[in-house]
Parts: C-alpha cells; structure tokens; sequence
C-alpha cells in the first residue's frame, strides 16, 4: 500500500509531488524517505511528464528529518539506515530526467531545505525562512548539506547556516541565490504551475540532455551524467543496430560506422 504521506498528482505534463504530513511539519521519517523514492521512480516512468513540481501540505514546506524516527537510532543505524537513504533518495529526485520545482509554501530547514536543493527551481513564498540548524542539536546535516548546497549555492553562505545558526527571509535567501524568487504568501502553488508549463513548452529531449550537462559541469555525479549522455547518442546509431542484430543471429557483426 502506497504511503499516502507522499502524494502524486499528474496534469498532462506537470506532476506534483505533495508531502503531506502537516501535523509534523512534514517531517520525514524511514516510509516517507521510501515513498518518495517510489514517487520518482512513477513519475520518471511517465513519459508524458516534463516537469515536476514538489511542494509540502500545511504551513511548512518541510521541517527535515522527524527527531523521533532517528533520535533513538545507534551509530550504525543512524549512518547506515538514516543518513545514506536520505542521501540517496534525494540523489534520486536531483537525478530526475525532468526538471523539478520546489514551491516553498513555508519554511524549508535541515533536511526541508537539503530536500529543496535537490530541485533545479526554487520559488518561495515570502513568509518562508530557510536555514541549515543541525548543529544546534549537536549533530552535522546528513542529506547532502555541505555536498549538493556547496556545489549549487556556494560554501559561504552554508557556512553561515551551518555554523552561525543563521536563519534567512525568503528576500534574504533569494538574494544569495538559495530560492530563485519570492512570491507571496498564498501564491507559490500558481506560480510553480506557471514557470512548469513555461518549462513543459520546451523541447522534453533538450531539457533532459541540458539538464545533465549543467550537472556534470557543476560537478555533480559528472561520471554518470558523461555515460548517461554517451549510451543515448550510441543507442540512436546504425552501428548499435546492427550489433545487436549480430547478437541475435549469432553472427560477426558487421559495422560500417553509421551514426
């Protein structure tokens, strides 16, 4: 049974993606993490979706990780069961094939604002505040805090979230390139859907090569966004064709470097 607590909504090209656990600030514990691996998996399965939109149900967009699902946890399961499927299921939205909206309804901290970084597209409403306060618990961020956040918004600034504790405005955020504008409150749901049909007129095939592009030369995953580029210009040629006939008919292949 499907956890109900990741929501998928699909409109023609646009799919939504609702956490939807309001009453814990959409926190997320071990299901949930597993749920939105799922969700992706469904939605990059859709070859009619071109654009993802993810946002939160309530007024938090997401307050990260659920003190109760992990705080009990030892060493090794907190490394092992917590902290790599976080990374890992957020590698997974970030890898999509389409791009992806994060409409921030309310405040996106820790994990929150860790899950948002993993989109390419971040609007804000303007009550929104965004920060990184891990270490006011005594432990580090865990889903890619100091790796993707570095890459994508620069050391400075998670710095200053990190260790100053600093909390920023949505204005704030987006004035150090953290959100990529400020709506308000209310709206970012409707702006979301209007830059998603913005991206969604806009060629599927070129979006997903030039969406691996930006991330091999932003440093992320670069070894397989490099193969991922490379099997889909091999796959389209004669030779591919022709090698696999080969295969099937047990015999040499015979390859006349058609493209």
């Amino acid at each position: 049974m499907a956890d109900e607590r990741i929501r998928v909504e699909i409109d023609g090209a646009i799919a939504t993606m609702t956490v939807a656990r309001p009453e814990k600030l959409n926190a997320f514990d071990i299901d949930m993490l597993k749920a939105l691996a799922s969700a992706c998996d469904s939605v990059e399965a859709n070859r009619d979706v071109r654009v993802v939109i993810l946002t939160g149900e309530g007024k938090a967009f997401s307050a990260g990780g659920d003190i109760k699902a992990w705080g009990g946890m030892d060493a090794v399961a907190f490394g092992h069961d917590w902290v790599r499927l976080g990374h890992r299921v957020f590698e997974r939205l970030a890898t999509l094939r389409m791009p992806v909206i994060a409409a921030l309804n309310g405040h996106a901290l820790g994990g929150g604002l860790e899950l948002a970084a993993a989109a390419d597209i971040r609007i804000a409403e303007s009550q929104v505040k965004i920060g990184l306060p891990e270490t006011s618990l005594g432990m580090v961020p865990g889903w890619s805090g100091t790796q993707r956040l570095v890459a994508r918004f620069g050391a400075q600034v998670v710095r200053r979230m990190v260790l100053g504790g600093e909390m920023f405005s949505a204005e704030e955020a987006r004035t150090e390139g953290l959100v990529d504008a400020v709506v308000d409150t209310g709206a970012v749901l409707t702006a979301a859907r209007e830059y998603a049909a913005r991206i969604a007129n806009r060629g599927p095939a070129a979006l997903e090569i030039s969406k691996l592009m930006i991330a091999s030369a932003n440093g992320e995953d670069k070894g397989a966004a490099v193969e991922a580029l490379g099997s889909i210009l091999v796959a389209k040629t004669g030779d591919l064709k022709e090698g696999v006939a080969a295969f099937s008919e047990k015999r040499k292949a015979r390859f006349k470097g058609e493209w």
